[in-house]
């Protein structure tokens, strides 16, 4: 019985090892996606938090210093009459995405710094207007069918 016992408490401890592994790493790798009024509400628990922001690269904002890349996000929110902006510095080690350009939609994950602006280390960057179709247009390339078309199967 000694036997069973010792291997009970060696499968306890592994078993109980991992967990604590697991749950303290999913602490770490936590990110909230707030708006940048969210974020300007978090008053002092955006320091310590780490948050995904998003918004609109505001034209002409774009700096490169060095390694640093600063620019500066815009929201329009419906609530508030004017748009939000947020200053955003980013020195993170990846390369910048092909569409970070004026304009663009960007998501930035990082944290508040206590100057005011939002340190990211990570930048992810879309254009939708660029690969969206028109309404009422066919995408590139493709003609949309006449109206009286009528498609039939088993034929």
């Amino acid at each position: 019985m000694k036997k069973y016992g010792k291997f009970a408490v060696l499968v306890v401890l592994i078993i109980g090892t991992l967990v604590w592994i697991a749950t303290a790493s999913m602490k770490d790798t936590k990110t909230y996606y707030k708006t940048i009024a969210e974020l300007g509400q978090m008053g002092g628990k955006s320091l310590d938090s780490k948050v995904r922001v998003g918004g609109d690269i505001e034209r002409g904002s774009i700096q490169h210093n060095g390694e640093r890349v600063d620019f500066t996000l815009v929201q329009n929110d419906p609530t508030q009459k004017a748009p939000l902006f947020l200053k955003v510095a980013y020195s993170g080690r990846d390369p910048l995405p092909d569409t970070f350009r004026d304009g663009a939609q960007a998501l930035a994950d990082g944290r508040m710094g206590a100057d005011g602006v939002f340190h990211a280390s990570k930048i992810q960057a879309k254009c939708a207007s660029k690969y969206a179709t028109k309404p009422g247009q066919a995408p590139d390339g493709l003609k949309p069918a006449p109206a009286s078309t009528v498609y039939k199967s088993g034929m």
